[in-house]
């Protein structure tokens, strides 16, 4: 298991993250994503440990609160030493019926983390991350609070979660002006079949060493090779009760034509080989796997040691590669320019 850091901070985790949203299953969204007890975390927690993972990701919105109480027993229970795992956690989403449950105001993060903390378990959270953008707070509001509960201990890093390009710049900027804590993460969706953020996130994140840990890698299990473009969604797959993240589901089918052959000559399942498609990702950190059963996380797991040829990617590259548009196709088109003028003038000076 890789260690890397996490953009620009002396952070280093795992490149697999195990994802708590399958434990609790309480309310009508999470008990159709997983609903995994104290014991089963238990074991998972304590696999992913044995396996190499140190890095750990829930919510506070997460079955009701309920993943963050488990996540912070399995630590108990398991004994872990707390300087060997890093433990993320996310505030934003409303959490009672009144106007300030929810947001990324002063006032309901500060409240926020420390109900966050009492669940866990612990004095202190490795990496807080904002769950959403909320357009009722101004930004620079917000880091304060962020910055206020880094200085206070509460917090050692501080991230996001489905914001967009400008929104992290805008931050970025505010905090290299006002001195405040800065962004070191984004938490966000990506997978072979969806390569949105390659447009104009993963160049800003790139650009300004921004970590990158992916959620939903595989589609919320479409990508596991198991439904095909001429078969429904089965029974007992998560997509037949809930379907999403949203995906363009040709491309994602395209792509799984594309990952079969390779699946099948090195003998792995297709969801290895799409993990490993991200895992070979410039721009990653870390992906985080979720899993409802012990063998998925396993099959997960294995991921890790594929190394993918560069034909192999290239491959997958070609299958998945998003349509051209505006302005990337312009910048393209100059850049091409540009190339041949300056290859111009450097055979004009000989």
């Amino acid at each position: 298991m890789r260690m890397n850091k996490l953009g620009r901070t002396g952070l280093f985790v795992s490149e697999l993250c195990l994802g708590m949203m399958t434990f609790g299953g309480k309310g009508e969204i999470w008990s159709k994503i997983g609903d995994l007890g104290q014991a089963e975390a238990d074991r998972f927690v304590a696999h992913s440990v044995e396996s190499g993972i140190n890095f750990f990701d829930t919510a506070d919105v997460y079955s009701e609160g309920i993943s963050e109480q488990i996540t912070g027993q399995a630590i108990r229970n398991l004994n872990l030493p707390r300087d060997s795992v890093v433990i993320a956690t996310k505030g934003y989403g409303g959490m009672g019926k009144g106007p300030n449950t929810g947001g990324s105001s002063r006032l309901h993060l500060l409240d926020a983390v420390k109900a966050s903390l009492t669940r866990l378990q612990l004095d202190h959270i490795d990496l807080y991350q904002l769950h959403g953008f909320d357009p009722a707070t101004p930004i620079e509001e917000t880091l304060r609070a962020l910055d206020t509960l880094v200085q206070h201990g509460h917090v050692r890093y501080v991230g996001v979660s489905n914001w967009a390009a400008w929104q992290m710049m805008k931050a970025i900027g505010l905090s290299e002006r006002l001195n405040l804590v800065r962004i070191d993460s984004l938490q966000a969706h990506y997978s072979i079949a969806s390569r949105e953020l390659e447009r104009e996130i993963v160049p800003m994140l790139r650009s300004e060493d921004v970590g990158l840990m992916v959620w939903s890698p595989l589609a919320g299990g479409l990508l596991s090779g198991k439904v095909t473009r001429d078969q429904a969604s089965r029974q007992g797959d998560r997509r037949a009760s809930f379907d999403f993240p949203p995906v363009d589901k040709p491309r994602a089918y395209d792509c799984i034509d594309a990952m079969q052959p390779i699946a099948a000559e090195r003998n792995v399942s297709v969801a290895q080989i799409a993990l490993s498609w991200l895992l070979h990702r410039r721009a990653v950190s870390t992906v985080i796997v979720g899993a409802r059963h012990f063998a998925q996380l396993e099959d997960n797991i294995a991921a890790t040691k594929i190394e993918l040829t560069e034909a192999e990617l290239d491959a997958l590259d070609k299958a998945s590669t998003l349509p051209a548009e505006y302005p990337g196709w312009m910048f393209e088109r100059q850049t091409v320019r540009a190339t041949l003028l300056a290859n111009a003038g450097r055979k004009n000076a000989r």
